[in-house]
């Protein structure tokens, strides 16, 4: 009861908290169903390597590099529009996930699809958060909402957990995107019943740059391309390598998912107390001891247990990217009026893709002929450059003033 109690007062009153909470708890237990078989089907039902997968990355976060533009044309629509329209995408695609052959093609256009209309709300998800949010709570209102969309996959993770220690093959990963469709139709309803044009509307600009929000966009390269190692050939490592079921990666994403519930407005409020930029420093600090002992606890533990140690990795790897909303406050302090964080936080998440398609592109080729170790020494190496770029981080009142002396 305390938990609602706090999330409730995170959010004004007269907002539409209640029917975006539905929306993003039922879209966060389809993407739970989702993510808990992807990879697995990726690599048994379409048999793709770890280039392959490189590859389909690059392709699923290629609408995120061209985020900006989409959103551009669409300048004119209110947040709350926006968030419906990715509603609309994501069910098209994971439709056509139920459906498509296991060709490679196929699935990666069905996999570009989804990935559209979840890289539309994942940006106005973060914008209406910040829009219904109380003044002065901006990080808890972020947290628990985290909390809430980890909690749907956490529900999904532990679904695919059990049901494929009895099932498995084709079938099996058909009618699990076939659930997960029907799931966000039901979000979409949700989304669909926000009547509300929040104050963003009054901006007629997408395409967002500006001399002050230049450490942001540095910081989103940065996080982008440490995040897409793990993001993207974390879980392989364990499938390929070191050969997990899909029951034991679905079981290794809801202990993930757990701590994420758990910790997510823990490090909203740490945000609000401490500071966005002691955040982003320890976060990327962590990552360093956490890229080694996953690259190379094979070569320095027996097989068994250098399972184990990746797998906790991989759990504290999920823990410290929850500090990633630290930026979305920085920039929400640092911007003149909520339209123009919406159009910053935007555009920062193109930033963040153009280098995050170049690691997925490049990552797969990477493994295959320097060795996996290299791909996380080169995402600690991205997290030291995150930490020493983050350092240098001046208040938003600082930041302003040095604008102007420009």
């Amino acid at each position: 009861m305390q938990f609602f109690s706090d999330f409730t007062s995170a959010f004004r009153k007269d907002s539409k908290f209640q029917l975006f909470f539905l929306s993003v708890l039922t879209v966060g237990l389809s993407y739970g169903l989702y993510k808990g078989i992807i990879d697995n089907y990726l690599a048994e039902a379409v048999a793709m390597t770890e280039f392959d997968k490189g590859v389909s990355e690059f392709f699923r976060e290629l609408p995120g590099l061209l985020l900006v533009f989409i959103l551009a044309a669409f300048y004119m629509l209110s947040a709350e529009t926006l968030y419906k329209l990715g509603a609309v995408i994501m069910l098209a695609g994971m439709m056509m996930q139920t459906v498509v052959p296991e060709n490679k093609v196929m699935v990666i256009l069905a996999i570009i699809l989804y990935s559209l209309g979840d890289h539309i709300q994942l940006g106005m998800r973060t914008t209406l958060t910040l829009e219904y949010a109380r003044e002065g709570r901006s990080g808890r209102a972020l947290g628990y909402i985290s909390s809430i969309m980890q909690g749907g996959q956490l529900i999904g993770f532990l679904i695919i957990s059990t049901a494929f220690l009895f099932v498995s093959g084709v079938i099996a990963y058909r009618a699990v995107f076939a659930v997960s469709t029907v799931l966000i139709a039901l979000g979409a309803v949700f989304a669909f019943r926000l009547t509300g044009r929040s104050e963003t509307d009054k901006t007629k600009r997408r395409f967002y740059f500006r001399k002050k929000y230049t450490k942001y966009y540095f910081l989103e390269v940065f996080y982008g391309a440490r995040k897409q190692v793990f993001f993207t050939f974390g879980p392989y490592v364990l499938i390929l390598f070191y050969g997990a079921s899909t029951s034991v990666i679905s079981l290794l994403f809801a202990i993930s998912a757990i701590f994420s519930f758990l910790l997510s407005p823990v490090i909203g409020k740490i945000i609000d107390k401490l500071g966005y930029k002691i955040v982003m420093v320890a976060d990327t600090l962590i990552l360093v001891i956490v890229c080694f002992f996953y690259g190379f606890a094979h070569r320095i533990f027996p097989t068994n247990v250098a399972f184990l140690i990746c797998c906790a990795n991989y759990v504290l790897d999920s823990i410290i990217s929850l500090a990633s909303m630290a930026s979305n406050v920085y920039v929400h302090d640092l911007a003149d009026t909520p339209e123009e964080a919406r159009a910053t936080i935007s555009t920062g998440l193109s930033v963040n893709h153009l280098i995050t398609i170049l690691i997925a592109l490049f990552g797969g080729w990477i493994w295959r002929t320097l060795g996996m170790e290299m791909l996380f020494v080169l995402s600690a190496f991205l997290g030291l450059c995150n930490s020493a770029y983050a350092a240098t981080i001046r208040s938003p009142k600082k930041e302003r003033m040095g604008e102007v002396t420009a």
